[in-house]
């Protein structure tokens, strides 16, 4: 496994960003705007001082603004911010589509817009898929954020399924330079010391065996480079 298109420190370099969390949100309502309406809010919080902007999980391509016309419009405030801001701001593109065909299109064009991040619904596509655009990221210079949609299905169950710890590492071995990793909070919240957990092991190249953090054995990442854990669901300015 190749690990991370870039990683963090590459992002970061990339970003020109040092020394700080990056703040980013998502844009609502999830769906019902229009392609130029969805740009203009991206614009508006991206001159407001955010790092980044997202598409959510469910924004792909509908009859009310298919992929091409979002990414247009995004790629239009995305420029116009960082004209205005002298900063470099990204908004996350979903590329996740039926096939990895349809996948690779959709990154290929963001790529030729010059955007810097394309978005990933990893474990609704699949590993396979993920992997796939991984590698197309790597090679074309795009950082590729992963969004964990479905996952409760999967880790929430008690009696069966996959903890989300092992979904993390796989990820970390599939291919990812972001990954929701839950937080204590919020409405994604978990148990703080596993959540910290994750963010380990997804950041660090090793980590020791904790057990008040989940962590039963000691993992050595081999220089892999990290995935950048983010904090999502339900944060607002009062829980900073």
């Amino acid at each position: 496994f190749q690990g991370p298109p870039h990683g963090i420190q590459v992002e970061r370099d990339k970003l020109n960003k040092y020394g700080r969390p990056l703040l980013g949100c998502t844009i609502k309502p999830k769906l019902g705007l229009s392609a130029k309406n969805y740009g203009r809010a991206v614009y508006e919080v991206l001159r407001g001082g955010l790092d980044f902007t997202k598409d959510d999980e469910n924004v792909t391509s509908q009859p009310f603004m298919r992929w091409r016309d979002r990414f247009l419009f995004c790629a239009e405030a995305i420029y116009k911010a960082q004209a205005e801001t002298g900063e470099i701001k990204g908004h996350y593109l979903n590329a996740t589509a039926g096939t990895c065909d349809e996948m690779l299109k959709r990154a290929e064009y963001a790529k030729e817009l010059g955007v810097p991040i394309v978005m990933h619904d990893y474990l609704t596509a699949g590993f396979t898929a993920n992997t796939t655009l991984a590698l197309y990221c790597r090679d074309n210079g795009l950082l590729l954020h992963i969004h964990r949609a479905m996952h409760a299905v999967i880790d929430r169950q008690k009696n069966h399924g996959i903890h989300f710890r092992v979904l993390a590492k796989a990820l970390r071995m599939s291919g990812g330079d972001h990954i929701h990793s839950g937080t204590v909070v919020g409405k994604l919240e978990g148990e703080r010391g596993v959540t910290l957990g994750f963010v380990d092991l997804l950041r660090d190249d090793y980590i020791e065996k904790d057990r008040s953090r989940g962590i039963y054995f000691t993992q050595d990442w081999v220089s892999m480079p990290g995935v950048l854990p983010v904090a999502s669901g339900g944060i607002h300015v009062w829980h900073m």
